[in-house]
């Protein structure tokens, strides 16, 4: 029988370092998506993305605003260190944007699209894990 042990020890640079490499390419990738889901006309959205065309605006432009305070808040609590437990509560935001993503592109046969939401979805829960585990963000003092 294996045992294991989960360590309370502090992470060493990598996994910090790694974080926060994820935390702002996801802050720029979900950044992107949200202004453009909420600047752009639908009609000219529906182009780029093409399945936009079968939501309802009101629903696309909330996706849009969801991605925006996502990926504020995937960077900004942790880097002011004001109330940083938000950058978890961020990627666990996401992470459930993503994997709603996911089954909306698998029912629709869309399995390129399913992949690459899959894979953000569990970029941003490697952050939410790793920003509540093991190398958190303390608040200012």
């Amino acid at each position: 029988m294996t045992t294991v042990v989960i360590s309370d020890r502090p992470a060493g640079k990598a996994l910090p370092a790694a974080l926060w490499v994820v935390q702002l390419l996801l802050a720029v990738l979900f950044g992107g998506a949200g202004y453009a889901k909420v600047a752009t006309s639908l009609p000219e959205l529906a182009v780029s993305l093409p399945y936009t065309a079968d939501l309802p605006g009101a629903l696309v432009r909330f996706i849009g605003v969801s991605e925006l305070a996502g990926a504020i808040g995937l960077v900004l609590p942790s880097l002011l260190r004001i109330v940083p437990i938000l950058t978890p509560a961020a990627a666990i935001g996401l992470n459930v944007v993503m994997w709603l993503a996911t089954l909306f592109h698998l029912f629709r046969g869309e399995w390129r699209d399913m992949l690459m939401t899959f894979v953000i979805g569990n970029l941003a829960a490697f952050v939410a894990w790793g920003r509540l585990k093991k190398a958190p963000i303390r608040p200012r003092a």
